[in-house]
This record gives structure tokens, sequence and C-alpha cells, in this order.
């Protein structure tokens, strides 16, 4: 990302991953719920795609396709 020049845009993802993730990649579930998890995660991808002058709409859907794919919810 950083050799794309997006770096500097993507510091709020790596910082809402940071502890969220055991040593072994494991999702640490006690330290914050994974629906809560992907729904901020998709409020920083729309921030980025707007940041990168894209559409926020592209990333509209990230939580219900991760929570359909995973725990088999609706979302």
């Amino acid at each position: 990302m950083e050799q794309q020049g997006w770096g500097k845009n993507f510091e709020g993802v790596v910082q809402e991953l940071d502890g969220v993730f055991g040593a072994d990649g494991t999702f640490l579930h006690h330290r914050l719920r994974f629906v809560d998890f992907v729904d901020e995660l998709e409020e920083l991808l729309e921030e980025i795609a707007q940041m990168e002058g894209g559409n926020k709409e592209v990333a509209d859907g990230f939580e219900e396709f991760v929570l359909q794919h995973y725990a088999g919810e609706t979302g």
C-alpha cells in the first residue's frame, strides 16, 4: 500500500487491527466482538475510498459479506 502512495490512508486500519488478533492470528473475541470489529472496519474502508477519490459505496456490503461468509448471519 505504501508503494502505491496509500500508506497514510491505511493507518486507521492498522490501528483497528492492533490488539484484536493473537500472536497465532486468532481473533481475540474477549477484546472486541467480531460483529463490532467488522462494522468498524467497513466504516474505515468507506473513509479510505473517499480519501482516494473513489466512491464509498464500493465498501458498502463488506460487513454483510463477512458476516454471511464467516458466521452464517445476514447482518
